[in-house]
């Protein structure tokens, strides 16, 4: 599973690498932050009604991206439908509670679950 993000971060300091001169952003104040992103003509703050539309990201994605994982890894990886991650990730359906709880765990101890996993796995071909 690759550590890298998707943001092309070359540095260990967790900034993106690329054009940005971050000691000047470093420098700059809450409120001067927030004046230039409000005067940035290529990304207008949102109406409230913008806001009040607006969906959180799915719990499944968030872990899933969290993981570093693609949905068809994380569902083979975890044993769960890939197309029912994809209805929760486009919030088309919700996870139950048991998945909810089975979502916990994964988030809890990843590792733990895939050793659980194929631990199972490997005692059920031996039966």
């Amino acid at each position: 599973m690759s550590k890298s993000g998707t943001s092309g971060n070359a540095g260990g300091d967790g900034k993106p690498s690329g054009k940005t001169d971050w000691a000047a952003l470093d420098a700059m104040t809450d409120a001067e932050i927030e004046a230039a992103a409000l005067a940035d003509p290529d990304n207008p703050p949102w109406t409230d009604e913008q806001l009040a539309g607006a969906k959180r990201v799915a719990f499944v994605k968030h872990l899933r991206l969290k993981l570093h994982l693609r949905r068809s890894s994380f569902a083979s990886r975890f044993h769960i439908d890939e197309a029912l991650i994809t209805a929760w990730e486009r919030h088309e359906s919700e996870p139950d509670a048991m998945a909810m709880a089975y979502l916990r765990v994964i988030a809890a101890d990843p590792d733990g679950v895939v050793k659980t996993l194929e631990s199972a796995t490997s005692a059920q071909a031996a039966e």
